[in-house]
């Protein structure tokens, strides 16, 4: 079993109900036992003009592989209604395997860690809600210095489990 942080997004049809509905499926994950849920946030989008996003991060313990998950993970987003459509378009549901384990993957479907995790708040705060506090990323990066170096603007919490 490796512990897994995934990270949720949604900014349609019902964005916290869309969250709500991901952690259960997450929960029903074949040789996966749900360990945490952060808050909810919400946060602006990246892009103009798009309605606001609400974010969490979800840890996993799994012994699924990593391409395993993702396949689950997109199977899940594809139930809620996800339609590729455009990069960092809206979207009912956006799941990322942001950490798995102690692991670097660099393959074409996967890059882990996130690679944009160190400039994403709406990831890294409720990383933190759930990581120890000593959290070394893959790379060597410690989560506590990715926060200093991200500050909690643009960010409100508007659910604690």
């Amino acid at each position: 079993m490796e512990r897994i942080y995934i990270g949720l997004g949604s900014n349609l049809a019902d964005p916290a109900g869309q969250l709500r509905s991901a952690v259960a499926a997450l929960e029903q994950l074949p040789q996966t036992t749900l360990a945490g849920v952060s808050s909810f946030y919400q946060s602006d989008s990246l892009l103009p003009g798009q309605p606001r996003y609400t974010n969490a991060v979800v840890a996993l313990d799994s012994s699924l592989a990593p391409i395993e998950l993702l396949d689950a993970l997109q199977a899940i987003e594809n139930e809620q209604g996800r339609e590729r459509l455009e990069r960092w378009g809206p979207r009912t549901l956006d799941l990322d395997i942001l950490l798995f384990g102690d692991r670097l993957i660099d393959e074409p479907r996967l890059k882990v860690p996130h690679y944009q995790i160190q400039e994403r708040a709406f990831v890294l705060y409720p990383l933190a809600e759930l990581a120890p506090q000593d959290l070394r990323l893959a790379d060597g990066r410690a989560l506590s210095d990715l926060l200093a170096a991200c500050p909690f603007v643009g960010l409100e919490r508007i659910f604690q489990p």
